[in-house]
């Protein structure tokens, strides 16, 4: 006799060769963001011209960043679209400006989960869930006492 089919595992990051030293840092807990070199805006997600001062060889450097932000918008999601997700249903996405630069800005769940007191404007900071033992992603949870 057999039980219900397991839950599959959540897709993983398939890094590249310009996203590789953002999931190296999350793995290690840390939220480094691409920096152009050339005009030192930061870029998320990389790409092969910078979006800011348009030079084709930005040279990026993943800088450390604090992880600091501000909700600009989130989804309560009820439904999993990608297997491995089905079980934490529902869970909150949120569109987090991080406080380095107007328009950096992460997508990431809120650990906090869809009940959380959650508005335009409120304060989160990164947290990182540990997919496996190598791999964590980048995600958010409010900040304990600040103002919204």
């Amino acid at each position: 006799m057999t039980g219900p089919p397991a839950e599959p595992l959540r897709p993983l990051p398939v890094p590249d060769e310009l996203s590789a030293p953002y999931w190296d840092a999350a793995a290690r807990h840390r939220l480094a963001v691409a920096r152009c070199s050339r005009c030192g805006t930061f870029a998320h997600p990389p790409d092969v011209v910078c979006q800011a001062c348009g030079t084709s060889d930005p040279e990026f450097r993943f800088t450390e960043v604090s992880g600091r932000g501000r909700v600009r918008s989130w989804t309560v999601m009820h439904q999993s679209f990608l297997p491995g997700f089905r079980a934490d249903l529902p869970y909150v996405l949120v569109d987090v400006e991080l406080v380095e630069q107007a328009d950096l800005r992460l997508i990431g769940r809120l650990l906090d989960g869809p009940d959380a007191p959650l508005g335009l404007g409120s304060e989160v900071h990164v947290a990182f869930e540990d997919v496996t033992p190598e791999v964590s992603v980048p995600a958010f949870v409010l900040t304990a006492g600040a103002d919204s």
